[in-house]
């Protein structure tokens, strides 16, 4: 077995140097394993038997590096293994490494416009030097080395400075200059980066651009002003997130929950969002209601169940003499799934792949707060729940036995009491409502005071 290190996880020529020598060397592709440490070298070799590659497959491997998937280097060289005996490969759309490496640069290609038309820069002018623009963006794929001209040509001379988790690129006008990314982390939001850029520069006694060129920007976490969840659990838990390793970091309190929901990636619906939303209420809740996603309230509060919908529930509760004291409340889903329509975001329901990343956070939600009774507010919410759909209508009123010992309840989402046109029929649902929310509580201050 063959262990090349590359040297950066987008070293495109380490990478091509090191498939050619292999190649030469008639290393079959099962017999090699790619990963990225500065320490090693490529394999060597001599170069008895020539090939060569076509402008094609290079133009495609130049896409496919910047792509976050752990496989890409592996997929290149079994299409660069198998050119040789093939020369045409790269026109059989249906081959499997030839659709898998087109569906990766295709995502690689897709980040890179969504960084062009997405990342907004913000004017800063300070005194002692010429204005910057600063912008903080995380792309999906590496792609800001790629995208970093196209900047310098929409600013035509101007200075500006493009942060990211990758790197971070500082255009003088003149040059560019490339520095290490930031940590997500340590990363200000939106409303805070002028501010942030500027006792950057204060704090150092340079101006406002010129210096940071040539300092390390990894410094800027020393002022960075976020303190919830605690900056340790954050990084920590971004550190072990950000390229998918989800189960090598299971969390253990709600914080880490709060702050890896924020951090996940294990579907897309995060790109449209505005944050994760985690659950809220007490870690020792005997009553959990799992609800289907935040909507466009919660997407920008940051909390469960604050838009109409919550406002419905809260009035349901109150009616049912239940405090919000006695419930954790959540969703299955943690990232707003919604379709942009003018200066609107409309709701969209998540898919059962969606759900199903999704539940790795509700089951460690589960896991933490151990609730005795889970009520499943909606379909969405009871597939997440049960693992299986559950019809509303003929599940109502009834407990159901859960793998980890609690006992699964099913009713409404509150947002169906608001759709409810007519206005006897609107009352019977909420008493239908009311009346699930009752026999949940029961069932949990039953378990409890046993």
């Amino acid at each position: 077995m063959k262990t090349v290190r590359l040297a950066a996880e987008t070293d495109f020529e380490g990478w091509r140097e090191a498939a050619r020598r292999l190649r030469v060397q008639r290393v079959e592709p099962a017999r090699v394993v790619w990963t990225v440490d500065k320490a090693a070298d490529p394999p060597g070799g001599g170069h008895e038997r020539p090939f060569t590659a076509p402008r094609a497959f290079l133009g495609l491997a130049r896409d496919v590096v910047l792509h976050r998937s752990d496989e890409r280097f592996a997929v290149l060289y079994r299409l660069l293994w198998r050119l040789e005996a093939t020369p045409e490969l790269l026109r059989y759309d249906a081959d499997p490494d030839v659709a898998r490496a087109r569906t990766l640069a295709r995502e690689v290609d897709r980040a890179a416009q969504r960084m062009k038309a997405f990342t907004r820069f913000l004017p800063v002018d300070a005194a002692g030097g010429p204005p910057t623009h600063v912008a903080w963006f995380e792309p999906a794929h590496r792609v800001t080395e790629r995208v970093a001209p196209f900047f310098a040509r929409r600013f035509a001379g101007a200075r500006f400075a493009l942060l990211t988790p990758d790197v971070c690129v500082f255009w003088t006008g003149e040059r560019q200059v490339l520095r290490p990314g930031i940590d997500p982390a340590d990363a200000p939001r939106e409303d805070q980066l002028v501010d942030y850029w500027r006792n950057l520069t204060r704090a150092r006694s340079i101006p406002p651009y010129g210096a940071a060129t040539e300092t390390n920007v990894e410094s800027m976490a020393e002022h960075q002003t976020r303190s919830e969840p605690p900056r340790r659990v954050v990084r920590a838990v971004r550190t072990a997130l950000r390229d998918g390793s989800f189960e090598s970091h299971a969390p253990t309190n709600l914080e880490e929950v709060s702050a890896g929901v924020d951090a996940c990636r294990r579907c897309d619906l995060w790109r449209g969002a505005t944050q994760g939303v985690a659950g809220e209420g007490p870690g020792t809740a005997p009553l959990m209601l799992v609800g289907e996603q935040p909507g466009d309230h919660e997407d920008v509060e940051g909390r469960p169940f604050v838009g109409p919908a919550g406002r419905m529930l809260d009035k349901a509760l109150e009616a049912a003499g239940i405090t919000r004291a006695e419930t954790y409340v959540t969703n299955a889903v943690k990232h707003f799934k919604n379709e942009p329509r003018g200066k609107r975001r409309l709701h969209k329901t998540p898919e059962a792949g969606e759900v199903r990343a999704c539940r790795w956070w509700l089951d460690a939600e589960r896991r933490i707060v151990r609730p005795r009774v889970i009520l499943a507010l909606g379909a969405t919410a009871a597939v997440s729940v049960f693992g299986r759909p559950m019809p509303i209508a003929r599940s109502r009123g009834r407990a159901f036995a859960l793998p980890d010992g609690a006992q699964g309840v099913v009713t409404y989402h509150p947002s169906y009491l608001l759709r409810v046109p007519d206005a006897a029929a609107k009352d019977a649902a909420f008493d239908a409502f009311l009346e699930d929310l009752r026999f949940a509580c029961r069932l949990a201050r039953q378990g409890a005071a046993a």
